[in-house]
């Protein structure tokens, strides 16, 4: 049906028919947008919220990110940046700290994930758009220009990358890694850790991956 009610219509009916003062148009437009597909789905013309859950094989795919942590560091609370690789089927992840989440940082995280793990992923390992990465995003969709050192990196390693959608159409992509790191930072950076160098922070990191790993 092309002659419908539109939000600004409703609104302009609601003060001069009902002599609504009290609203504003962006309550009218928010109420309509809300709205509308329940009267749809209500109706049969429709579709029906839905979830489709995600499976992975065995080693076919991973996810990447950073997270900040804070740190005693040789006597002064410091910001650090946490990177981690997990992988999508048995949920192992591995760890590293780094003082920036620059692109120097983004590839050693890489190349100790894959030593840690003894391989890459056959299939992808998803990212969002870190900048490490990414210099622009296409549209909303997958579409990116990617950093020339991050594609001869992922070239010499043979990674394929598959970029979530950006905001919240593609915030369930990549959530595995962000609840892992949410999952690492409360049980292993509370209280804050109290270290002279990253070397030893990342040495009692290395430990703490080996124990979750154990049965």
């Amino acid at each position: 049906m092309k002659q419908r009610h539109t939000a600004q219509r409703i609104f302009d009916r609601l003060v001069d028919k009902q002599g609504a003062g009290d609203i504003s148009y962006p309550m009218v437009r928010t109420y309509v947008k809300d709205r509308r597909p329940q009267i749809r789905r209500d109706a049969g013309i429709g579709p029906q919220a839905m979830f489709v859950p995600q499976t992975h094989l065995p080693g076919a795919e991973a996810e990447v990110d950073f997270g900040e942590v804070s740190v005693m560091l040789a006597g002064e609370m410091t910001r650090l940046y946490l990177f981690s690789l997990r992988l999508s089927y048995s949920g192992k992840a591995v760890h590293r700290v780094f003082a920036t989440a620059g692109q120097e940082a983004f590839f050693e995280g890489h190349v100790h994930a894959f030593r840690v793990l003894g391989g890459i992923p056959r299939r992808h390992i998803r990212y969002d758009n870190l900048r490490a990465a990414v210099e622009r995003v296409l549209g909303f969709y997958r579409g990116r220009v990617e950093a020339d050192r991050w594609t001869a990196f992922r070239s010499h390693w043979g990674v394929e990358a598959f970029y979530c959608r950006p905001g919240i159409e593609g915030a369930h992509e990549k959530g595995g890694v962000e609840g892992q790191i949410g999952y690492f930072r409360r049980n292993h950076f509370v209280p804050v850790p109290e270290v002279a160098s990253l070397t030893e922070l990342n040495a009692m990191v290395d430990q703490w991956d080996q124990d979750e790993a154990s049965p």
